[in-house]
């Protein structure tokens, strides 16, 4: 791991881990949206819409964010269970975060709301014995995409059967299953292991890992995650993504020569 020994790298990023996840880090994070609610079915469908279009600028994410909660009464759920085609339609009317636009919305309502007339939670997708999370991202991807859509649709699904590294929908699912003792991440999914998450890999992370030796790839892709979570379990089996705070942390608000 570079001049790096693997002893010393784990309690630097244990350190890092530390310091960086705590409650202010909601502060100017597209999370902190989603603590404002109390039901865990509100918690994970806002989740989802809101890591779908966590690209770009962190405030203008949040901006986006809270226009959708408001769209949506500050009750996701019943709002979808219970809405007309054509009051989706209304709600989604006028929406757009970059090339996310109100097609895109509506697609993703009206495919929520399909899936919530079949199970309870979107938690069902990932249960799963597996030490990884892909084949449950493939299989969510596969269920939303019933739903008629345009094609131009399709790219804020990421596939990992496409080798994509799936960055947002790892992102979703750190919120939803890593615990809640923190008061950062929900931890609201009991079904689905912390061990089981990937790192959300990013440019940013991706830098960081590569400058501390924990990544050798250089293509951010599926490979890539693969690569950093056998490096992030070997230092924490049973919660690997915590680290995705130190990697963040450091890449976000320190200057320093790794």
């Amino acid at each position: 791991m570079g001049r790096w020994n693997k002893n010393d790298l784990k309690v630097y990023l244990d350190e890092k881990a530390e310091q960086y996840e705590h409650a202010g880090f909601l502060e100017t994070d597209p999370l902190g949206i989603l603590h404002e609610l109390d039901q865990p079915t509100d918690q994970e469908i806002l989740g989802l819409l809101v890591a779908t279009i966590a690209w770009g600028n962190r405030a203008s994410i949040i901006k986006s964010g809270l226009e959708l909660l408001k769209r949506l009464d500050q009750q996701p759920h019943n709002f979808i269970v219970n809405a007309t085609e054509m009051e989706l339609k209304q709600m989604s009317k006028g929406f757009v975060h970059r090339t996310f636009n109100e097609n895109d919305l509506l697609f993703f309502l009206t495919s929520l709301k399909r899936a919530y007339s079949q199970t309870s939670s979107l938690e069902s997708f990932f249960i799963s014995s597996e030490p990884r999370l892909d084949n449950g991202i493939i299989d969510l991807r596969s269920f939303l995409l019933m739903t008629p859509h345009e094609v131009r649709t399709r790219k804020h699904l990421a596939d990992p059967e496409k080798s994509s590294a799936s960055k947002r929908l790892h992102l979703y699912l750190r919120w939803m299953v890593r615990s809640a003792n923190k008061g950062v991440d929900l931890g609201i999914w009991k079904q689905v292991k912390a061990s089981q998450l990937s790192c959300p890999l990013d440019v940013h992370s991706g830098r960081i890992a590569r400058s501390l030796g924990l990544l050798t790839r250089k293509q951010n892709d599926l490979r890539a995650v693969i690569e950093l979570d056998s490096k992030l379990r070997a230092f924490d089996s049973n919660d690997p993504v915590k680290y995705d705070f130190a990697l963040f942390g450091i890449g976000a608000f320190e200057f320093v020569d790794l």
